[in-house]
């Protein structure tokens, strides 16, 4: 429509006087009336008398016509005069003010009025020798000053008056007014023109001559064009309307009212107006009717020359109106008419451009490449104009005929083909739909030969700049679409409008990139790595680097990948952030050992004041994090974890961690892992790398100095587990501990004690409080540990540190066990802490509410084992049934099942066989004793029953065997009797 409109609007022809600086038509130079106009009477004889000076006086307002002469003089010298337009200005005002006055107060004489009249007609012939002058260019004030000049001519001529002398006379003020008006018309002060136009009509509103008729007629277009200016289309139209009797009269007022509302009509299409009583096609209709009256006059007035052109305008602009309201066979009719007006041959471009439009929006595209054929045949239409139809007729047709246009402009334009050629490919391109149907049409358009032949050359660089950044956006929206084939193609399709200078060297290196990427996202890893190699031939860089670590990454060529990474590193523009990025990409291919390799490189960047892409301790924290997820790497991660700590004491744990509270969660997270590390080696049986990884995690627990940091606890506990996997490797490896080893977890320990109370249970073995217990034992099991391996012997110390134990909270009948049984072990056992432990368990199992008789039977069975051994009270025999006495007053009264069964059964038997030994040694009473013990334990164990007959048949045999002397063993110690019944009576415990 914009293209349309400019096409056009032609430039209306004007007259033949030149246009001055203010850009109207001045009028000619106006000569004054003769003086013969006006007749004199011969005067009187005067008196000597009158002679006398005192008898002189001068004629009324003679300082108004002297000021008034020297400005019209200087007006007149303006080549000379140093007054500037608005000094003049300002002093004409002064003098329309006095001039005002003077009228006000009286009237003017006739010889003053043709003073005045004279002084302001050559006023005007002044302003218009200005107007034509090229000496008095100047600014917008300059130019308001002459204009306000100019209308002070005709100010001065109606102040005077209108002399009857003058033919004519209000004819001329009022076109002088009409022409200050267009002046300021001009400048774009409609108030001003509207003022003079509005002076104007008075004066020939009578229209009472020919003349005066036209001068009407001028003011009245004048004053529309105003009205239209600020807007007011309604009153632009009533003064046409008005004029309609003015115009009749003549063709040439009949064409110059038709240009009116051609003007009118130009305005409300182009600002489109709000007011619906003002429609444009009415107005172009108005003015072809009046063309129709000039092109056609009655009587002998000659026909108006040129009415068949300015015919042809309003027909164009007719139909332009009709395209903007969507009525396209009133186009079409418009375009016909003119057709047969004016013909083919000197056809205006717009009425192709507009008619093929037409047929766009009435959907025969047959048509409509008729007439772009026709557009591009026709001589007058520039290659903007053939370019542009183009543009539209691609829009509607669809990218499969733009080959056909392109090759079509090509051959129209010879000077602009490739700037053409950009903007029919930007049409296809912005054409809607970014299928691959378009993209194709696309490739086959720019890489046809005869296209790229029109970017040869040097003058044409900056369409082929152009055209490529076309393609590569293109390309480049299809690959942010995962359309890689299409990108691809677009891409290398716009490598042919760039050259191979130095300057596009950098612009080569990035298609080849983009390549690279699309053939790695289409999984062609061959084709993709032939292209970066082909990039980093053109612009070595660290881009093309990255991109070749990618490609091995992709083909699972880890070694490759890495070795890669050190030519990266030695890049030009190495930056470290694109080995962060590596390690991002490796992790997306499931690599951990490239991952591990960057971070590696990475960490070895660092130093004081260097800018990296993250934190020293984020670098570690990865390494750890990554190495953690592969078998078999505990000593890599240990010597990373050295490593965080060896640098948290070099630069301070705020300066290493961080401050507030991410330095709090890194720092944890060193602690806690080293933590869990030491867990899962410790269950893997690898104890000695547990111990370094809890001696770290109770390093990093312990980094705060704050009195009530929450990780104390932690420290106490890693601590200990550090010994403890100590100990535990030291049997598990069968090598005893050297003296620094010794000396160490003594330390260790002997920090950890001072932490326990922060642990210790605050009721004795509450459940909940399992874990708080079992660091308690361990801190006491390793101290009893590291005792036992001193240089000198430690059997009273480690009796003491027992039995501090179990006199604490946290001690159970467990505990109790356990430490019995390691005192019972090893090459130097302390007996002496064995029995206390043993008994203590049984002790403290018997008073809890709910007694563990599992504890209970082993603890009777390892106390048993070792009265065996050595006989505590002096008498080896009695140690041992003692023992086996408190047993047997412990499974007395049981339910069935509640004591173990296999440890019931291994009292029972145990306490027969003791009495095979005294039998053959025929120590019959020792051994009835223990055969009574047996067969009691039995007669109390379910598991026993079985046996019990045979052992009471047995038991009467030996009995009568051994003879009728009383059995003393049964008669002391409390033990049972058996009643001649076979009954059994039992002992109460208490």
């Amino acid at each position: 429509m914009v293209l349309a409109l400019q096409l056009a609007a032609v430039q209306i022809s004007s007259t033949s006087r030149g246009v001055g600086v203010l850009g109207i038509v001045p009028l000619p130079r106006i000569a004054f009336f003769p003086r013969t106009a006006i007749r004199f009477e011969a005067p009187e004889p005067m008196k000597i008398s009158e002679l006398s000076p005192e008898y002189r006086q001068q004629p009324p307002h003679a300082s108004l016509v002297t000021d008034l002469n020297k400005v019209v003089t200087d007006v007149e010298s303006f080549a000379t005069s140093a007054s500037s337009p608005e000094k003049l200005a300002a002093d004409l005002r002064r003098i329309l003010a006095n001039l005002a006055s003077a009228a006000s107060s009286s009237s003017f004489t006739e010889a003053f009025t043709v003073q005045i009249w004279r002084l302001g007609t050559r006023l005007w012939n002044a302003v218009v020798d200005r107007a034509n002058s090229n000496a008095l260019a100047g600014g917008p004030a300059a130019l308001s000053a002459e204009a306000e000049i100019r209308q002070a001519a005709p100010e001065l001529l109606l102040l005077a008056g209108i002399p009857d002398g003058v033919p004519s006379a209000a004819a001329k003020v009022a076109s002088f007014f009409h022409r200050a008006g267009l002046a300021w018309l001009d400048l774009g002060r409609v108030d001003l023109a509207s003022a003079c136009f509005e002076k104007a009509t008075p004066l020939v509103s009578a229209a009472a001559t020919e003349e005066d008729r036209g001068v009407l007629l001028e003011i009245n277009l004048a004053r529309a064009r105003a009205a239209s200016d600020s807007g007011d289309q309604a009153l632009a139209v009533a003064l046409l309307s008005r004029s309609k009797s003015l115009a009749a009269a003549s063709p040439e007022g009949a064409k110059s009212l038709a240009q009116g509302y051609l003007s009118i009509g130009e305005a409300t299409l182009s600002r489109k107006y709000p007011n619906p009583a003002v429609e444009a096609s009415s107005l172009f209709t108005e003015a072809l009717d009046l063309c129709e009256k000039a092109a056609s006059p009655s009587g002998a007035t000659p026909k108006t020359p040129n009415i068949e052109g300015f015919k042809g305008r309003c027909l164009r602009f007719l139909a332009l109106e009709r395209l903007g309201a969507q009525d396209f066979e009133g186009v079409l009719r418009c375009i016909r008419v003119s057709r047969a007006s004016m013909g083919l041959e000197e056809e205006h471009p717009s009425i192709g451009v507009m008619a093929m439009r037409a047929w766009i929006g009435s959907g025969n595209v047959a048509e409509a490449e008729k007439e772009l054929e026709t557009l591009m045949d026709n001589a007058l239409a520039t290659e903007n104009v053939c370019v542009s139809a183009a543009e539209v007729y691609l829009a509607a047709a669809g990218p499969e005929v733009a080959r056909k246009v392109l090759i079509a402009l090509a051959a129209r334009c010879r000077g602009g083909g490739a700037a053409a050629a950009v903007r029919v490919v930007k049409q296809v391109i912005d054409g809607g739909g970014g299928g691959t149907g378009r993209a194709r049409a696309i490739a086959e358009l720019v890489s046809d030969e005869r296209v790229v032949a029109l970017f040869d050359g040097p003058a044409n660089s900056h369409d082929r700049g152009t055209m490529h950044a076309l393609l590569w956006s293109c390309g480049t929206e299809h690959f942010h679409s995962k359309n890689y084939d299409t990108s691809a193609d677009l891409i290398e399709r716009s490598m042919l409008y760039v050259s191979r200078d130095e300057e596009s060297r950098s612009r080569r290196a990035d298609c080849f990139r983009v390549l690279s990427l699309c053939h790695m996202a289409l999984q062609h890893l061959d084709r993709a790595l032939e292209f970066i190699n082909e990039a980093y031939k053109v612009e070595p860089n660290i881009k093309c680097a990255f991109l070749k670590v990618k490609i091995h990454l992709q083909k699972e060529e880890e070694d490759k990948a890495i070795e890669q990474m050190k030519t990266m590193v030695g890049c030009v523009d190495f930056n470290p952030e694109f080995l962060t990025l590596t390690a991002h990409e490796a992790l997306a291919c499931k690599s951990v050992r490239v991952a591990v390799a960057s971070f590696t490189f990475l960490l070895g960047l660092y130093s004081a004041g260097r800018p990296m892409p993250m934190p020293e301790v984020a670098v570690l924290r990865n390494l750890i994090e990554l190495l953690s997820r592969v078998p078999g790497t505990e000593a890599e991660i240990l010597k990373y974890s050295r490593c965080a700590m060896q640098r948290m004491a070099d630069l301070g744990v705020e300066r290493f961690f961080g401050s507030g509270i991410v330095g709090v969660r890194e720092l944890n997270w060193f602690a806690d892992t080293s933590w869990n590390l030491g867990l899962t080696v410790s269950k893997e049986k690898k104890y000695n790398f547990g111990a370094e990884f809890f001696e770290l995690a109770a390093e990093f627990f312990g980094s705060s100095n704050t009195e009530c940091d929450g990780n104390r606890p932690n420290v106490c506990k890693a601590l200990i587990m550090s010994v403890t996997a100590m100990l535990n490797a030291e049997e598990l490896n069968n090598s005893p501990l050297s003296d620094s080893e010794i000396k160490k977890g003594v330390e260790m320990l002997s920090r950890a004690g001072k932490l326990l109370p922060l642990i210790s249970p605050s009721v004795p073995v509450a459940s909940d409080q399992l874990e708080a217990n079992n660091f308690l034992y361990l801190h006491t099991f390793n101290s009893y540990q590291l005792f036992g391996r001193m240089g000198t012997p430690a059997y009273s110390q480690q009796l003491q540190l027992v039995k501090n134990f179990a006199s604490s909270k946290a001690c159970t009948p467990d505990h109790l066990l356990k430490f019995g049984v390691t005192a019972s072990k090893g090459a130097l056992p302390n007996l002496l802490v064995a029995e206390f432990a043993l008994k203590a368990s049984i002790t403290t199992a018997l008073a809890s509410q709910s007694p563990n008789y599992r504890v209970i039977s082993c603890a009777l069975r390892k106390l048993a084992c070792l009265a065996g051994l050595q006989d505590l009270n002096g008498s080896k025999s009695d140690a041992a049934y003692d023992v086996f006495r408190q047993a047997h007053q412990i499974v007395v009264g049981l339910r069935d099942g509640e004591y173990p069964a296999e440890e019931g059964q291994w009292l029972a038997t145990t306490a027969w066989n003791m009495a095979c030994l005294p039998a053959r040694l025929r120590q019959a009473k020792v051994a009835r004793k223990w055969m009574k013990m047996g067969l009691d334990l039995a007669r109390h164990l379910d598991s026993m029953k079985e046996r019990i007959p045979f052992m009471q048949k047995y038991f009467e045999d030996f009995q009568k065997m051994s003879g009728d002397e009383p059995d003393e063993c049964s008669q002391e110690d409390g033990a049972p009797k058996i009643s001649m019944s076979g009954s059994m009576s039992q002992t109460v415990l208490v």
